[in-house]
């Protein structure tokens, strides 16, 4: 797939819809440093720092093709406590999904609680019961789910284990999707995949693959033949096998025998948290089959997905300016892939802030960047261990600067901004100040040129708030981008 052909695949995404069917959790972070033992055992104490939450399972299924600007139904249950309202109001939070969630009383909410020091999990702690769902309860999802197929362009059937896909809803569902030719792929558990029969595609990763076929899935043949004999003793179209570090294998069998083989390097990024990324890849595929992709590009999507929320921390997401940058870094210099939106924004920022790094904000249009701007970035990353520079949209600076502004456009300032080394991240903003943007990435330290006081800088009393500071970068002498401009022009 060409960048331009990537680029109108991800744009294409808010048509696609997509069915996901399976077991709804929720996935708590207790976050914190351990800085000495328990006196009382050989354990280590963890200092709370925070606290958060996010969706799991099959819901964070539904958020990573939201998170791609596709549209999903999501059909699962829940319990009839608190951590179901939690779910709910997160589910809401995220535009494009449609929920239907059947409460079971005989069962609690599924919770998944990882303890973590820095990027390290000390303990996960599950509740959950698994088990068949009662009859009631059982024929009101199945009810939902065959309901919430029509019109749609894929159904993912996301399986924990936990209940909610018994052996026959999962048949009727595939039986459902054939008649209606809707493609059909499973994220499986367990040894026995023929419960999947019919599937169009099951992404195990290797661990699941060797479980399932009984056979070595060490290096590229083994994980063939693994993949052949899956897709052959249980009448499934096709398997993608996730391979970690070795990227990925899609193996396809015709109805005539014929056999499609593509084995997908993985990107090569550092992986810190690999929890969540089996979500990532069966809902980048369902979405890319949505959307009118074949498989193989539909898996290569999934590979270049898959390889960003491995390089954060928790229950991730890919969103489709990542999925772009990272296309771009094939060919591009390296600075193009700082340039991100709020949503990717916020993203790096909390890997950072868990890494115990302190964030610093400057802004403004950088037109024409001159000694001027380069010292003021150098004095903000000096005041900090990672800087973000906003940058004006190109109608907020003509709106700002008359109707001939901005000079260069604001793809280019980007780039050239990002090509600095003291540079971490660009974030462009539409508005005429960075408030908003402030306000959401909430920067330990705001930076701004002196011949500002503290109290006409936007943002300053809001950082201040947080607990952050104002730092007043001192000014080069005879620069600015309106004298460059009159130099040039003789006006």
């Amino acid at each position: 797939m060409t960048k331009s052909d990537l680029a109108a695949t991800l744009d294409r995404m808010g048509e696609a819809l997509v069915l996901c069917v399976g077991d709804l959790m929720l996935d708590r972070f207790v976050e914190g440093a351990v800085e000495r033992i328990s006196p009382e055992a050989p354990i280590p104490i963890l200092s709370v720092g925070r606290e958060r939450t996010a969706l799991g399972g099959a819901a964070n299924v539904a958020r990573n093709i939201a998170a791609l600007g596709a549209r999903c139904r999501l059909i699962g249950t829940v319990g009839k406590d608190p951590t179901a309202n939690e779910i709910e109001a997160l589910i809401a939070e995220l535009p494009g999904i449609e929920p239907v969630t059947i409460a079971a009383a005989d069962r609690p909410t599924a919770v998944k609680t990882r303890y973590m020091a820095g990027r390290h999990q000390l303990l996960r702690a599950d509740r959950e019961k698994t088990g068949p769902l009662p009859q009631a309860e059982a024929e009101a999802l199945k009810g939902a789910a065959l309901a919430a197929l029509s019109g749609v362009g894929a159904l993912v059937l996301s399986d924990y284990g936990k209940g909610v896909l018994s052996n026959d809803l999962i048949a009727e569902l595939i039986a459902a999707a054939k008649v209606a030719g809707i493609p059909v792929l499973v994220d499986p558990k367990g040894r026995d995949f023929s419960k999947y029969r019919g599937a169009d595609l099951v992404t195990p990763n290797r661990q699941e693959l060797a479980l399932a076929s009984g056979l070595p899935t060490e290096g590229d043949d083994a994980v063939l033949a693994a993949c052949r004999s899956v897709a052959e003793t249980c009448g499934l179209g096709g398997v993608l096998a996730t391979r970690s570090e070795q990227g990925m294998t899609l193996y396809r069998c015709a109805a005539d025998g014929a056999e499609q083989v593509d084995h997908l390097p993985a990107r090569a990024r550092e992986v810190f948290d690999v929890a969540g990324a089996g979500d990532t890849v069966v809902a980048t595929l369902a979405a890319g089959f949505a959307a009118g992709l074949s498989a193989l590009d539909a898996a290569a999507l999934a590979n270049r997905a898959a390889g960003i929320v491995v390089a954060k921390t928790g229950t991730a997401v890919a969103y489709p300016s990542e999925i772009l940058s990272d296309s771009h870094e094939e060919t591009f210099e390296a600075g193009e892939a700082k340039v991100a939106t709020l949503d990717g924004a916020l993203d790096r920022v909390a890997v950072w802030r868990r890494d115990g790094k302190s964030v610093g904000f400057t802004n403004g249009c950088f037109d024409l960047l001159h000694p001027g701007h380069v010292s003021l970035i150098s004095q903000a990353r000096a005041a900090c261990d990672r800087l973000i520079v906003g940058l004006n949209s190109d109608a907020s600076v003509a709106r700002l600067k008359g109707p001939e502004r901005p000079v260069q456009p604001e793809s280019a300032r980007a780039n050239v901004l990002a090509a600095l080394g003291d540079v971490d991240m660009v974030v462009i903003f539409g508005e005429d100040t960075p408030l908003s943007l402030i306000r959401s990435l909430q920067p330990d330290v705001l930076i701004k040129g002196a011949d500002y006081t503290k109290d006409q800088v936007v943002g300053a009393s809001d950082v201040e708030s947080w607990g952050g500071k104002v730092v007043l970068a001192q000014l080069v002498d005879g620069q600015s981008t309106t004298r460059t401009i009159s130099r040039m022009t003789g006006r």
